[in-house]
């Protein structure tokens, strides 16, 4: 089942390409071994550059399974997840990750995300985009309402 599934994200992939919808990536999500969610990168299509494939797969199986937590699936996805995708793989609480590509063969036709990785390993001080905090009055009046309340969803 797993090759099956890998093929359908691989085939999405190569339709994203053919159809020029944002880029050469796919991803589903697998649910009881039923497909759950699908996902096309659409970057340049939806002008979103958080469009990736991986996101899109998980913003479909969501909306469709009517959750905001997929710990009960998988995910298939055409080629190793950036660190946005890894970063959304995690707080969705998805319980595998299989890939085709690695981030090495991505970055071999141009989609190369090395630098994120070395730029989450800098301090802030030291990283390319510039962060500062500026704490402004009552900052954190909004954790300590949803600390407080007992009306909160948890996630």
């Amino acid at each position: 089942m797993n090759e099956k599934m890998m093929n359908e994200a691989v085939r999405v992939a190569l339709e994203s390409a053919q159809t020029k919808n944002g880029g050469p990536f796919g991803a589903i999500i697998v649910k009881n071994g039923e497909i759950v969610g699908i996902g096309k990168n659409s970057v340049t299509t939806k002008n979103d550059p958080t469009a990736h494939a991986e996101v899109m797969a998980i913003r479909d199986a969501c909306q469709n399974l009517n959750t905001f937590q997929l710990d009960d699936c998988e995910i298939y996805t055409s080629c190793e997840p950036c660190p946005m995708c890894l970063g959304a793989i995690y707080w969705a609480r998805l319980q595998k990750i299989y890939y085709a590509a690695t981030q090495h063969d991505a970055a071999q036709i141009g989609f190369d995300d090395n630098f994120i990785y070395i730029e989450l390993a800098k301090e802030k001080s030291e990283r390319f985009i510039e962060m500062n905090q500026l704490q402004s009055e009552g900052y954190l009046k909004p954790f300590e309402y949803w600390d407080s309340t007992k009306e909160k969803i948890e996630y």
